[in-house]
């Protein structure tokens, strides 16, 4: 289409955007609004919302990293150039911190699935 290039850059914009939001919003703890933090102990709250903050945070950059992807792809007008989660996570193995960048975001994923796990048991309905 004429306009392919157009909306996957739009596309890879808006994945950035939700990555961005993703991020800030688990920066500013905003889930906790949501939850029950009322009926957790104070170590529950303090582990929950440590799990919020870093999954959240780790959950955006991924977004984030894959809309990088898709907008590189629509500049440079390459298919190729777009990317899943999957292979945007394996190249951050190609940065110059290389696998430890990808075990911080792995790391960082494991505690956004926890979180969820939390998330469900006090969640305010």
């Amino acid at each position: 289409l004429s306009y392919g290039q157009v909306l996957v850059g739009a596309g890879g914009c808006l994945l950035i955007g939700i990555g961005a939001v993703l991020a800030v919003r688990a920066a500013m703890r905003s889930f906790l609004k949501q939850l029950d933090t009322g009926s957790m102990s104070h170590r529950t709250k303090q582990v929950v919302t440590a799990l919020g903050v870093v999954g959240g945070v780790a959950r955006g950059v991924v977004f984030a990293a894959a809309g990088v992807f898709v907008l590189v792809a629509a500049v440079r007008f390459d298919p190729d150039e777009a990317k899943g989660v999957d292979a945007t996570l394996r190249s951050f193995t190609q940065t110059p911190v290389g696998p430890w960048l990808l075990v911080a975001v792995a790391i960082g994923l494991i505690l956004f699935g926890v979180f969820s796990f939390a998330s469900a048991r006090w969640r305010r309905l």
